[in-house]
């Protein structure tokens, strides 16, 4: 039953809260287009204890300090003005929106405002001083709720454009970059207000669809969706003791629900199974012809595996569109590779190949959640490239992130650049990947295209709003292009059981020289690294760049290690050279000091040079094609080259005398490079995205400019900064900078090591 009744308000009530303790009430109202007016209120009694007004326009917002102290409050009028509580004077007016203020939020401690408004953004100020800290511009539309996390931790917002964004709060005493730590996608409707429970386990969202979620607050994933709402919730409030919140609704009914038990997974995705594929002994593979009739599911034809089968996609009669079905048993885990090689045998066969179970339904691979939708921007794409992915919003996606596009799913290689390019996806040259075995397609512009997350076929996905994809086993042309159109497929068997294996023409073709040979085995992971320029010539004092690519055969994407051995004396070299998970390539130096004596006869030509790889569970190794033939020439290079301290600390290792540079996820650290010029008084340039040789796949040269990391005529330094993705595990690197200069000079190495603040803190 209602407690208390408070009236005589100047038009519509908008904000009502609390004091920390409870003791009064603030509310906000006011006239549109003549004035606002914020009150306190006596809980006890009902009295008013004291009104402010200034704004111009209608309040949307007011909330009391932590302290008790101050009063802030937001209105139409564009301003948030800060009030002495005690005595209802005007401390400051905070302007700098654009548009109305919708909400507003104290840090714990008081020290920090965050205020939301209609002109897209989210703003942290400084209560003291009323300095502007941060412009958090990453929302798209209205920002209707902003709030920081009890811990002081985040800062969270939400509005328009249907998702909740969290920020971790670097801008607490100074003015800095908040960088964006979540961007979830929420609800069908705006979201109209988000609340933080105070154990900081949750999140709840109320939207104008009327749906009501929580969330889970350390990694923004949904926990559960409340019952659909009879009218439009208002705002949210949650008890004390996090067990419970409150809704109120438009038609002036509220509701009390009981907050949902957050799971403590140490996994903020679900992700796909990366357990090692079931092997088991089988007999050698055998070589077997078509027998048709085997165009159905009853009448597939019973193979062994592994097997090799020649067959024709060619009814008897010459009519409809014929298939091949073959019957096959596996058991749960097993890994089958089936491929077709038609088109390299000059077939008119533009092959499809898919599993079935025994019934001849297709088996689902897995499932896709949408969880960030966007589109092409500024021009279509081929079926190729695999740069220029320009889609709409990507400042919020992150490398590695799988985009599904009309059936297709590449992987997210390189931010663009600056504002005439667009993402590269994997692997960032040449003719892109498709994953999960799916076919690059051309897609048109404004075509839509997802973020997604896969999760096992049999997972239970909780919906979001946006869509879900069926991903089954069907492959067209193979998803890595070096085939044509022939196709390779990779099943993992879901349970015990028979399967079948289908090949089709595409395009529904057919006819009596549409041979295919079909070819289903057991994977066999594995790799061949290439030494690329080879016979270094080098003078003294610089480097020449060693590149080394590899082909991954049958799904093997392992991290590869590279050592050379037996250089002649005195010569660095930044081995082991590490080509990364998932990447094909990776750069090395040869670099001559200036005090190196020229190698022998003998041992210019003694480089070994071998790559090694865990794969499942066993170290191979690979013998690499030679170095060759080192060579010393006397004459003085172009330029010589060093790195210099700029802002950040750079360290010698006492152990090995190379240069160190410290990284944090998400930071950005700076250093200079140097140059001597021996008669070139030209632009010596580094290069544009590819100016940081060797980086670690995540972080990149940063703020390069439309002319790339170089030093222009007639000077002799200059600085570079590094970025690294918020993602980034642990690590350490050598990379180096290529010149244009002398066929291109290179640095020696300098050692990048990237620590993770949470490792170093759970350490101590």
């Amino acid at each position: 039953k209602p407690v208390r009744s408070l009236s005589e308000f100047p038009g519509k009530v908008n904000s009502v809260s609390f004091s920390q303790d409870g003791q009064t009430l603030l509310t906000g109202s006011g006239i549109t287009g003549l004035q606002g007016e914020a009150a306190i209120w006596n809980v006890a009694s009902g009295e008013l204890v004291r009104s402010f007004t200034g704004h111009k326009d209608i309040i949307y917002t007011v909330r009391m300090s932590p302290a008790g102290d101050i009063v802030a409050t937001g209105s139409y009028d564009r301003n948030v003005i800060l009030w002495n509580a005690e005595t209802g004077e005007e401390i400051r007016t905070l302007a700098g929106h654009n548009d109305a203020i919708y909400d507003l939020d104290f840090s714990p401690d008081g020290k920090l405002l965050v205020t939301a408004s209609g002109d897209t953004t989210a703003k942290v100020w400084d209560v003291a001083t009323g300095e502007r800290l941060d412009t958090l511009g990453q929302p798209l539309k209205e920002v209707y709720s902003a709030t920081f996390s009890p811990d002081g931790k985040t800062v969270l917002a939400a509005g328009v454009d249907n998702r909740i964004r969290v920020w971790q709060l670097k801008s607490t005493d100074h003015v800095a970059i908040n960088p964006l730590l979540y961007a979830r996608y929420a609800h069908l409707g705006p979201i109209v207000a988000l609340a933080y429970s105070p154990d900081q386990q949750s999140l709840v969202t109320i939207s104008e669809d009327r749906s009501i979620k929580q969330w889970n607050a350390r990694t923004v994933e949904q926990v559960h969706v409340f019952e659909k709402q009879p009218a439009l919730c208002t705002t949210v409030a949650i008890s004390p003791d996090s067990k419970t919140f409150l809704v109120g609704r438009i038609d002036g009914t509220f509701q009390q629900y009981s907050l949902q038990p957050v799971a403590e997974s140490t996994e903020e995705v679900a992700g796909m199974s990366t357990e090692t594929p079931v092997y088991r002994e089988v007999d050698d593979m055998q070589s077997i012809s078509e027998a048709e009739p085997n165009n159905k599911a009853e009448n597939s034809q019973a193979v062994e595996l592994p097997a090799r089968i020649n067959g024709t996609i060619f009814s008897a009669d010459g009519s409809g569109s014929d298939s091949d079905l073959y019957r096959f048993t596996a058991k749960k885990g097993e890994q089958w590779i089936a491929e077709i090689k038609a088109s390299r045998d000059k077939s008119p066969l533009d092959s499809k190949v898919e599993i079935l179970d025994i019934a001849g339904n297709q088996v689902l691979r897995a499932q896709l959640k949408a969880v960030r939708d966007s589109y092409f921007t500024f021009r279509g794409k081929d079926s190729f490239t695999s740069n220029d992915f320009r889609i709409h919003n990507w400042e919020e996606m992150e490398l590695d992130e799988y985009l599904f596009c009309n059936g297709e799913i590449v992987k997210l290689w390189l931010y663009p650049r600056g504002p005439d390019s667009g993402f590269r996806v994997y692997p960032g040259e040449g003719n892109r990947y498709g994953y999960f075995d799916t076919t690059p397609l051309a897609h048109a512009l404004q075509e839509p295209c997802y973020i997604v997350e896969p999760y096992p076929a049999d997972a239970e996905v909780v919906p979001n709003g946006l869509p879900i994809f069926q991903l089954y086993y069907e492959n067209d042309d193979e998803s890595r292009r070096r085939w044509g159109a022939d196709s390779k497929l990779t099943f993992t068997a879901p349970a015990d059981g028979d399967y079948i294996v289908k090949v089709s023409d595409v395009r529904g073709f057919q006819g009596s020289d549409f041979k295919y040979e079909l070819t289903v085995r057991q994977p066999k992971p594995d790799f061949k690294v290439t030494l690329h320029n080879d016979n270094p010539v080098l003078k003294r004092g610089i480097g020449r760049e060693i590149r080394f690519t590899v082909e991954r055969e049958d799904n093997f994407e392992g991290p590869i290690e590279i050592h050379l051995s037996d250089l002649p004396p005195g010569f660095i070299t930044s081995s082991p050279i590490t080509i990364q998970e998932g990447q094909i390539e990776a750069q090395g130096v040869i670099f001559a000091p200036a005090d190196v004596a020229a190698p022998t006869e003998e041992n210019a030509k003694s480089t070994k040079v071998i790559a090694k790889a865990m794969i499942n569970g066993q170290e191979v190794v690979h013998d690499v094609n030679a170095l060759g033939e080192i060579k010393l020439e006397d004459a003085n290079p172009e330029i010589t080259m060093e790195f210099v301290p700029h802002i950040s600390e750079l360290t010698v290792n006492p152990e090995d005398g190379i240069q160190e540079l410290t990284i944090h996820p998400g930071e950005t650290v700076s250093a200079m490079v140097r140059i001597e010029r021996n008669g070139f008084d030209d632009r010596v340039q580094f290069g544009g995205d590819d100016s940081g040789r060797n980086l670690p796949f995540g972080v990149i040269v940063d703020n390069i400019g439309l002319n790339g990391l170089m030093i222009p005529e007639g000077q002799t330094e200059q600085a570079f900064y590094l970025t690294a993705s918020k993602w980034l595990p642990a690590q350490t690197r050598m990379f180096h900078l290529k010149a244009n200069v002398g066929g291109g000079l290179a640095t020696v190495p300098i050692r990048l090591k990237v620590v993770r603040r949470d490792e170093v803190a759970q350490t101590e």
